[in-house]
């Protein structure tokens, strides 16, 4: 007797041949035939064998019947009018989750118990996924709404942070039904964002629909991908560099191709504007993200590493390092074509992330249609399959972007580490022993006749095999083992500024003080702060003196108004009142300084009454709470404005003329903004120089002089 599953199986096939065949052939006609010819093919045989459809399909009744309780958290759905859950035109339903709370078993009778409810509202939902959609255990997402079943009721579910846009994944490719799970977590143990997810069970309409993944949908939002939301009147430096969600995927009914980008054996590789959305996004922003990938691109393939010009000056890289670790790790077949995500705050780098859809990996893959390329040997950016863009593979073969992929690597894969094989196992076996009984259920509904002890031994296996060969052919770490870095210090932090009557907004005067402990000017090119939330990257050639400090401020002119003098730079978003992550870091990533900071004991109060965190003494190390006060001193610019002997700027700060003096010739004066854009240059071949800069809009600027011997760089504030 043929099963729902196999019938499935048989529609599935048919329509993937037909789908690659009408890739390889572009002839419409004979698709659209052949689309037809299936289709009623289909029917005829659903109705042939509709007897034993039928008893199969009794088996949601009988697991429901049989169903009292379990140890994941239950969703119960009820569609409006008990009307099917459709494919792009969302129904509206009404959404119980049973969850008593953690270690605790969750009974279906609590369904009409307030007190175990951890969600009892109104939802719009419809079906989510592409070939997923030919089984009969579908994909969900929903949005959670308020009792008018229109506005958005940003929730929290399952402990994850608020928010209303949601998805119900099935897991109907990987029977193992922890892949997503795995991989997700992983890179959240990396320090990355991926979707959090939480197992359930689910039933809508009082049938059984066995084990899924309540999680989250990737979009912008501070607790998901932590990016400015980009609106349509940001068409111009700085407002028009971010936020941006992007993907390499697929290209779905009612979607749009923003660029197409190649790979290395000449296929195409399709971008899709997710944020802003296509209908959206301005003439400004599509180029100007557009460009960021063509210069990644163009970099990356001349191998150019240049802090200032090359492929280090626009990509995040440790999340780019990070990404292929858990796509190669895990060995997914679609890794760089498909579900590839990639996201870009304003003024920050461009960042690799979040991955997504990862039930084929760990030696999964699409065996029913003759697909077999999860291994665990080879590089997935050059199988001559789905390679994703040129820059992966480029990116890849530069030896200094190897380097540190491989110094990351083994520092991961050591003792304690996520990726020690102990680790990897001991996440796989609580994951099982979390899910083993409703996996059981799961397999009876949906009629799976799997060794299921047996795949878990499997994906050991695979993970076991996976690690020795890449830690064969990843090759030396040693040249960026231990890269000195300079002794920048993150000395102060103001973070919950108080308000007054002149000045009522906090977050505007919020500031962070970066001092150079040491005594040697320090080169500042392509030093970031790395991760999410602030974004900041210092410009070419800006340098800081020795036991000099600089400013850098969430609003410039509030700033200057209030603490009397201009930082140096503003940073994009604000500092979180809670806790936050500071890294600063040279242009590879390598940390130069990290401070996690907390509004709560040990760390000292300096939330909203007037005082910032201080570092003691900037030797110190600022990691530890014990090493801060909070500090009411007056804020004071401690800016190097220096005479080296060899070259004097004078007056600065300055009002209107500045003059400059060398003891080689100076050939010319360049004057930037802040944000390295060039204002102004004059051609000067002699000693000395005046430069009028009084039409100039208050604030800080970079002088740079080039003399016969050497650039010099200065700063400048224009009062």
């Amino acid at each position: 007797m043929l099963t729902e599953a196999l019938m499935d199986f048989y529609y599935t096939l048919m329509k993937q041949k037909i789908y690659m065949a009408g890739r390889i052939t572009q002839d419409i006609f004979c698709l659209n035939f052949l689309h037809t010819f299936i289709d009623r093919w289909c029917f005829q045989m659903r109705q042939t064998f509709i007897i034993g459809l039928l008893f199969f399909g009794l088996c949601s009744q009988v697991v429901a019947q049989s169903f009292t309780d379990s140890n994941l958290s239950i969703v119960i759905l009820t569609t409006d009018n008990g009307w099917n859950i459709e494919d792009e035109a969302r129904i509206l339903a009404s959404m119980k989750i049973i969850y008593r709370g953690p270690g605790e078993r969750n009974y279906f009778s609590d369904r009409e118990n307030p007190d175990y409810l951890n969600y009892d509202g109104r939802i719009d939902i419809e079906i989510r996924g592409s070939s997923s959609q030919y089984f009969s255990k579908k994909q969900y997402g929903f949005s959670t709404r308020l009792s008018d079943d229109v506005s958005r009721n940003n929730v929290s579910l399952l402990g994850m942070p608020e928010e209303h846009d949601w998805i119900l994944n099935g897991m109907v490719y990987d029977t193992a039904r922890i892949r997503d799970y795995l991989c997700y977590n992983l890179y959240r143990q990396l320090g990355n964002y991926a979707s959090r997810t939480a197992y359930c069970e689910l039933f809508i309409n009082n049938h059984y629909r066995g084990i899924y993944l309540l999680e989250e949908k990737i979009k912008a939002d501070k607790e998901r991908v932590d990016v400015i939301k980009i609106t349509s009147n940001d068409n111009n430096l700085p407002y028009v560099s971010g936020g941006y969600i992007t993907k390499a995927d697929k290209v779905s009914p009612g979607e749009s191709i923003a660029w197409t980008m190649f790979t290395w054996y000449g296929a195409p590789v399709n971008y899709l504007n997710v944020l802003p959305k296509p209908e959206n996004v301005t003439p400004s922003q599509f180029d100007y993200i557009r460009i960021q990938f063509e210069d990644m691109e163009a970099t990356a393939r001349n191998k150019d590493v240049s802090l200032e010009t090359g492929f280090p000056s626009i990509i995040d890289i440790p999340s780019f390092i990070d990404h292929f670790i858990i796509c190669e790790l895990s060995s997914n077949p679609d890794a760089y074509q498909f579900s590839t995500y990639f996201h870009k705050d304003r003024k920050g780098k461009l960042r690799a992330g979040p991955i997504w859809d990862s039930d084929l990996t760990f030696g999964n893959d699409l065996f029913f249609w003759g697909f077999d390329r999860s291994k665990t040997a080879g590089w997935h950016f050059e199988d001559g399959q789905n390679d994703g863009s040129t820059f992966w593979r480029d990116l890849f073969y530069s030896d200094e972007f190897q380097c540190y992929l491989s110094l990351r690597w083994n520092e991961l894969i050591q003792p304690g580490g996520p990726l020690n094989i102990a680790s990897l196992e001991g996440l796989i076996d609580s994951t099982v022993s979390l899910i083993g009984e409703a996996v059981a259920r799961d397999y009876v509904r949906w009629s799976i006749e799997e060794d299921y002890q047996q795949l878990i031994s499997d994906i050991k296996s695979f993970i076991v095999a996976r690690t020795e060969w890449m830690t064969a052919n990843l090759g030396s770490f040693a040249a960026c083992r231990n890269v000195p870095t300079p002794p920048l210090v993150i000395n102060k932090i103001m973070y919950n500024p108080e308000t007054s009557l002149e000045f009522p907004v906090s977050n505007e005067m919020e500031f962070i003080e970066i001092l150079n402990n040491g005594d040697q000017t320090v080169d500042l090119t392509g030093i970031y702060f790395r991760g999410t939330g602030l974004a900041y990257q210092f410009p070419a050639h800006a340098t800081l003196g020795p036991q000099s400090s600089y400013h850098l401020a969430s609003s410039w002119p509030t700033f200057q108004a209030r603490y009397g003098f201009a930082p140096y730079g503003a940073f994009t978003r604000h500092l979180s009142n809670k806790e936050e992550s500071l890294v600063l870091a040279d242009g590879f990533g390598n940390i130069i300084d990290n401070v996690h900071y907390y509004d709560t004991l040990p760390w000292p109060e300096a939330d909203g009454n007037g005082y910032y965190l201080a570092l003691i003494d900037p030797s110190l190390d600022n990691s530890l709470p014990e090493h801060w006060m909070a500090s009411k001193e007056t804020v004071v610019s401690k800016m190097e404005f220096h005479s080296d002997g060899k070259l004097t700027v004078f007056p600065n700060p300055v009002h209107d003329i500045m003059r400059i003096q060398a003891d080689s010739e100076i050939r010319s004066l360049s004057l930037f903004d802040i944000q390295g854009r060039l204002l102004r240059t004059i051609e000067i071949n002699g000693l000395n120089a005046e430069v009028d800069i009084s039409h100039f809009s208050k604030g800080t600027y970079i002088l740079e002089i080039t003399c016969s011997e050497k650039i010099y760089t200065r700063l400048i504030v224009k009062l």
